[in-house]
Order: C-alpha cells, then structure tokens, then sequence
C-alpha cells in the first residue's frame, strides 16, 4: 500500500552532511543515488532508512523516535531502524536502508543495503495452522516467516478472497477513491513464493485439542503443531420485517462492499442502520458517490457511548455539513422495497439500506472445542488460550488487563494485526507479553480521529484545543488515572500518548496533557 516517492529533495546525503545538522532523537530528510532518504539519530548512531512509511505512506520525518524505532504518525506502524524491518502493525512491509559513513562529524548516506534474509528458528512447532485470515491470522502467517520459521503454515478462511484491508471496505474502497487492487493485502503470488497455503472458501466445522487436528466442512482434518483462531466477527443483523430483502446490506467483507458499490450505482436514496464508527464511514462514503443519505439509530448523539459528547456531537454536525440526515432516537420498524419505516411510523424512502449496528465474536468454533469462554476467548497474556499450542487473537480474544475486571476484548484492526505478529513470534518460543495500547483510526469526510488507550468509561472528558478547527486533543480520565487519548490533527501527541500507556507512565501522560494545555 506504499505510494510512490516523489522527486527528492532536501540535502544530498550522499554528499553527506554535518552531524548536528540532525537532531538527537530526531530526522532529516533528504535524499542519495537518486532516492529519498531519511537520516534518523539515536544516541551516537545514525541510521538512513526510507522515508515513507509501507503502510499508507505516512510521513516518517514527522513520526516519533523511541529507541532503534521509528513510528508511523498516520497509523502508528513502527520500524526497526537498523534493519528496516516492520515490528508492528499496520505495516507489514520493510523500509529500505543504507550504509552510512561518518567522518570525523559529518556524515554520509552509502550503498543501499541488501535485504537479509531471516535466520532459521532453532525452536518449532512441527506444522502451523491459522483459522481466519484476516487481520489477525494474516499478520501472524507473515510474521512466522520473517522469523524464518519453515514449517508448513496453512491459513483456512470461509471467505473466497485473499486478506483484505478491512479498514478500506467502508472508507476510500467504498467512496470509490481507491482501486480495489488497493484493498487486497496480498495476492496469491505472495503467499506462494512465502510457502502460506492459502485455502479461502474452506469452513474450519471442529477442532479437536486432544488430537490436535482440524475439520473441514468437507469431513477431511488437517494436524497442527500449533493453532491460532482468528475467526473474527459476525454482523449483527436486523430482526425486523424485511431485513433479509436484496436492498439490504451489511458490512463485513469484500463480497459485502462490492455488493454496496454495485447498487450503489442505481440507488437514490440510501438509510444507514446506526450510528456506529462503520455506520458513519459508509453514511459519508455513499454521500461522496452523491446518493442522498439518512441514518437512524437509537442514541441521541453518534458514538457518545465511544468517544463522549463533544466529539459525538461535533461528527453529527460535520456530517450534516456534507449533507447527511440524521433520525437520532429511532428504531426501525420495517423495510419496504423502497422505504424503510421508523419506530414512529415516518417513513424514509430507500432504495439502499446499509446496517451497522455492531458485530459478535465468533465464537462456535471455540465453544464446541471446549475452549475457556467469557465473551470471548480467553487468553493468557501470551495470546494462549486453555489449550497448549492453540492461542486466540483479533476480535475473538479476552486478554487479562490490569485495569479491566474480566480483561479486555478489542474489536480493532491494528490490535489484530498486532496480536497475531505476538502470536507468532510465541509460537516459536518468545514467551511475549501482549501489552499494546489499543489504537484504532476513523475517517470522516476529511477528518480523522486517532485514538490510543481503552475507556470503557469515564469520569470526565477534557477537550484541548479546538474541534471545530479541527486541531485538538481529549482525555479521557477515570478518577486520577488517563484511560485514554483521542485526538485530531495531533499526530505526535497522539504517539506520544500511547507509548506513555504502554509503559504505564501515567506522570508521563499528565506532562504531555500539561503541555498541551499550556
């Protein structure tokens, strides 16, 4: 998903530059031999890697420096300055490096370095198999071969197609801005020359812990040294008369926006079933393809229950600026083949009804496995669930948290993707804690929000900054303590804020709100 770079520019670094000219814990970007190239200083090391994030290509001599990594300030991707390498998520591509040279205090961006490849783990699990190939059984199938795991890994899925980016189902893909050669994360070539077996279609029915084998819908079973469910979610759907006409569409996977655009293409009129984060991307996707657009759901303000009142109010008005309808604290009552009706007896003219009104974890498959259950599966802080070698991970798995009774269960894309590279490594004997601070983004119109931290509730919201200039930061507070951090615009607090909740610096986090106070 990279973008191309453009004509470089800045210093040439081939030529080389002072050493003060880069600041300690900070970036310069310029360019060598024709490419552009980011110089990045860490203590006494300098190292020149690319300057574009393989995610979306966010601008990395904007993002935050911690260590030998640099992180990403779209979406939080984080890179191993020394090898280049994608550690976390949502990139899952590497950087390119350089050889630097320094003489006396200047310096000097060299040859590219070639890639090197992964060293052969000494510790294995004799086959791998991954339930579910989205977010996070994708990032794991990648991750056990950048760590030079050899062994068979299969990847079932009852889906048809390769592993998408979900995120762009209801935004850019479903707008109809972004090509849906875009959406796929990778092609069947990718997996073929990594050696993934890629079996899409193909419904995993049991799992025997015992004899450590799978079932297929087909009455064939497949052995596993070690397993990851990754089942995901299912839509919740409507049970209301109609709810099951050819007009009405949930979102959850490629088939589903394909279906969306197709009959979008004739549609007029759309309603969108709730107010959820997927509801408000498809109300804003369909309004750029230009169809009128109302969406219905029960609550008084959009997303208040998330993410508070101000911002719940502030996306309610900059939808309606771009022309959404909103019929809050509402119900449907019915669907017709044109119009839908309220709990009220208004009735909305529809030709395209879209719902979104959350998704369950999938959870049959753990169940009938007699898997440890508590809405969700539940895991050890390795990602391992009540069976040795079968761990959980993405929007199935409950992973104890110190400050969640019962654990925490997080229905985000790049907590996935980051579980299922933990996963990964566990299975061939790290031993990792998963401790990530969630972070989730949400495009709308030409907004977005980041968001790190997990407040399931709050005693106060404080807002800093302005919302309706589009440049601001909330915290969430939960008594003494910062839960979590929205913001707009602020891409650097909002990195800064969730490395000081992965390491529990809650003196940090007061800092960082002070200074944005100041």
């Amino acid at each position: 998903m990279a973008t191309e770079d453009t004509t470089p520019t800045g210093p040439d670094l081939a030529i080389g530059v002072e050493l003060d000219a880069i600041p300690e814990g900070g970036s310069l970007l310029g360019h060598a031999h024709g490419e552009a190239v980011l110089l990045v200083r860490t203590g006494d090391e300098v190292f020149a890697i690319g300057p574009k994030c393989s995610h979306y290509g966010g601008p990395l001599a904007e993002g935050l420096v911690i260590g030998c990594q640099v992180r990403c300030p779209w979406h939080h991707a984080r890179f191993d300055l020394r090898t280049g390498d994608a550690v976390e998520a949502p990139a899952l591509d590497a950087l390119p490096c350089w050889e630097v040279e320094r003489s006396g205090a200047r310096v000097r961006v060299g040859v590219r370095r070639p890639r090197e490849e992964a060293a052969l783990t000494r510790r294995e699990p004799e086959s791998v198999v991954i339930v579910g190939a989205g977010a996070a059984g994708n990032a794991c199938a990648e991750m056990l071969r950048r760590q030079g795991y050899a062994g068979p890994v299969t990847m079932f899925d009852a889906e048809e197609s390769a592993p998408v980016d979900r995120p762009n189902l209801s935004k850019d893909y479903l707008a109809g801005t972004a090509p849906e050669a875009w959406v796929t994360l990778r092609d069947g070539a990718f997996f073929a020359a990594q050696g993934i077996e890629l079996v899409v279609g193909t419904r995993v029915v049991a799992l025997d812990t015992e004899a450590r084998e799978v079932r297929l819908a087909d009455g064939s079973t497949r052995r596993y040294g070690a397993l990851l469910l990754a089942t995901g979610a299912d839509p919740v759907r409507l049970r209301v008369p109609g709810a099951d006409g050819d007009h009405v569409f949930n979102l959850r996977s490629l088939a589903d926006s394909r279906a969306i655009i197709a009959r979008a293409a004739t549609a007029r009129r759309a309603v969108v079933v709730g107010a959820s984060f997927i509801g408000l991307e498809v109300a804003a996707s369909l309004r750029t393809r230009g169809l009128e657009v109302t969406v219905v759901a029960p609550e008084a303000r959009p997303l208040e229950r998330v993410l508070g009142p101000e911002l719940g109010d502030f996306l309610r008005a900059l939808h309606e600026e771009h022309g959404v309808v909103f019929r809050l604290g509402h119900t449907l009552a019915r669907i017709e083949a044109e119009a839908v009706v309220l709990d009220d007896g208004a009735r909305l003219p529809a030709d395209l009804v879209v719902v979104g009104v959350g998704v369950r974890p999938a959870l049959e498959l753990a169940e009938r496995a007699g898997l440890a259950l508590d809405r969700g599966v539940i895991v050890n802080e390795r990602l391992e669930t009540s069976a040795p070698g079968v761990f959980a991970a993405g929007d199935i798995a409950r992973w104890p948290d110190e400050h969640a009774e019962g654990g925490l269960r997080i229905e985000h894309w790049v907590v996935a993707q980051r579980q299922g590279q933990l996963v990964a490594r566990n299975m061939l004997g790290a031993g990792e804690r998963f401790h990530a601070a969630p972070f989730f983004w949400s495009q709308h119109h030409d907004v977005v929000i980041a968001y790190v931290g997990h407040a399931a509730s709050w005693d106060r919201v404080e807002l800093i900054g302005s919302l309706a200039a589009g440049d601001c930061m909330l915290v969430y507070h939960q008594g003494t303590r910062i839960a979590a951090v929205a913001t707009l615009f602020r891409d650097g607090e909002s990195l800064a804020a969730e490395d000081l909740l992965e390491r529990g610096d809650q003196a940090g986090l007061a800092a960082l709100v002070a200074r944005a106070r100041a």
